[in-house]
């Protein structure tokens, strides 16, 4: 990851399924980034983000529809 694509140095909008209740859960977070996509924990968002490669998260996205 180059410095211009860091996911810091804009506003991340994060999205949750909608299968997660409003009550807590486990659960996870996504936001689109411009080379991929950031993933984080919901239950603790001040612990930062693992951003993935497109490639990457393609092919996590491919893999779970094949479950």
């Amino acid at each position: 990851m180059t410095e211009s694509q860091d996911s810091t140095s804009f506003q991340l909008t994060w999205h949750r399924s909608s299968y997660s209740a409003d009550t807590g859960g486990n659960c996870v977070e996504v936001a689109d980034l411009p080379c991929g996509a950031a993933v984080r924990d919901s239950k603790h968002p001040e612990a930062g983000h693992l951003p993935f490669p497109a490639a990457e998260w393609a092919s996590f996205l491919f893999s779970t529809l094949l479950r």
